[in-house]
C-alpha cells in the first residue's frame, strides 16, 4: 500500500495514443481539442486532444501497406499510430490519410462523404476503420506524425494509461466536428489561451494535457514545433504524486523531465 495515497498495488497501464494536431492561426500556433462528453468514466467534461486506447482491431494485417512511414515500425509502433488516427476521426472527423497514390491530404468533400458513411460504424467498434481504409483506397499519413511525449499514470492511479502522443500538421482543407459522444465540442486554440482559461476555472484541464500544452506555447508556429519535437529526446514520463501541506496531492515530474515548471494557479487547478 502506498504510504502517501493509501492506495494499494498498481493496476495495469492500457496502452493508448494521442493526436496533437497543430496548425498556423491569425495569431500563432493553435492546437485541435475536445471536451469530453460530462457521463464518461474518464476525464469527464475535460479538454484533451484526441485520442483513446489502442485496440485489437488497430493491429488489422490489412493496414500493413496502407500508410506511409509505416516502414521500419514495430508491431506496436503500428498499431498506436493507426488508434491516433481512428480516434481522431471518431471523436471530431479529422483524418489524416490520402487517396493511394495521392500526395494531399483528404479535402473536405470527401472527409464530409467518408463521415457520413463511416464514423458512426466506426464508434462501435471492430474491424469498421480497416474496413474503409481498405474500401476507399486510403492510406494513413503516418509520414507526417512525429512522437511527441511519453506519459505512464501514477502508479497509485485507480485508472491507467501508457499513453503515446504523435504531433502532426492539421489537414489544411478538413473542419473538425465532435461526435456528440464521447467529444460534445472540437475547437481550436492556442496553447496559451488554454492555460489562461484552465488558471482562471473556465476550461477543465488534465495535469499531462497542461504540460504539454506549456510544452507546446514555447513554439510560435508549426514549423518551430515540428523542430523542437525532432530536437527533443523523448522520455518516459511518469508522475509522482507529492502531499502538499493542505493535504491535497499534487502531481510532480522529475527535474529532468524537459518541461516547463506550471504556475501555482494551475497546480491549484489539478491538486485533488
Amino acid at each position: 500500500m502506498d504510504a502517501i495515497t493509501g492506495a494499494s498495488a498498481p493496476v495495469e497501464a492500457r496502452l493508448a495514443a494521442t493526436l496533437v494536431l497543430v496548425r498556423d492561426g491569425s495569431r500563432g500556433l493553435e492546437v485541435l481539442m475536445i471536451v469530453r462528453h460530462h457521463e464518461l468514466a474518464f476525464a469527464s467534461g475535460a479538454a484533451v486532444f484526441p485520442g483513446g486506447k489502442v485496440t485489437e482491431w488497430d493491429d488489422d494485417p490489412r493496414l500493413a501497406a496502407r500508410g506511409a512511414g509505416r516502414e521500419g515500425l514495430d508491431r506496436w509502433q503500428r498499431s498506436a499510430h493507426v488508434a491516433a488516427i481512428r480516434e481522431t476521426f471518431e471523436e471530431c472527423g479529422v483524418l489524416l490519410a490520402r487517396e493511394a497514390g495521392v500526395a494531399t491530404l483528404l479535402g473536405r468533400e470527401r472527409l464530409d462523404a467518408l463521415r457520413l458513411q463511416w464514423q458512426e460504424g466506426i464508434a462501435g467498434g471492430g474491424s469498421g476503420f480497416a474496413d474503409m481504409v481498405c474500401e476507399e483506397g486510403l492510406e494513413l499519413a503516418v509520414d507526417l506524425m512525429l512522437p511527441y511525449a511519453h506519459w505512464v499514470t501514477p502508479a497509485v492511479s485507480p485508472k491507467r494509461f501508457d499513453t503515446h502522443f504523435f504531433i502532426a500538421p492539421a489537414p489544411p482543407e478538413q473542419l473538425a466536428q465532435h461526435d456528440g459522444s464521447e467529444a460534445v465540442a472540437a475547437f481550436w486554440v492556442r496553447p496559451a489561451d488554454a492555460l489562461a482559461e484552465c488558471a482562471q476555472g473556465t476550461r477543465t484541464i488534465m495535469y499531462p494535457t497542461l504540460s504539454n500544452l506549456a510544452l507546446l506555447s514555447e513554439s510560435p508556429d508549426v514549423a518551430s514545433a515540428l523542430n523542437a519535437t525532432r530536437r527533443r529526446p523523448l522520455r518516459r514520463i511518469q508522475p509522482t504524486l507529492s502531499r502538499r501541506p493542505d493535504g491535497k496531492l499534487l502531481p510532480t515530474l522529475a527535474a529532468d523531465a524537459g518541461y516547463p515548471a506550471l504556475p501555482d494557479q494551475l497546480l491549484d487547478r489539478v491538486a485533488r
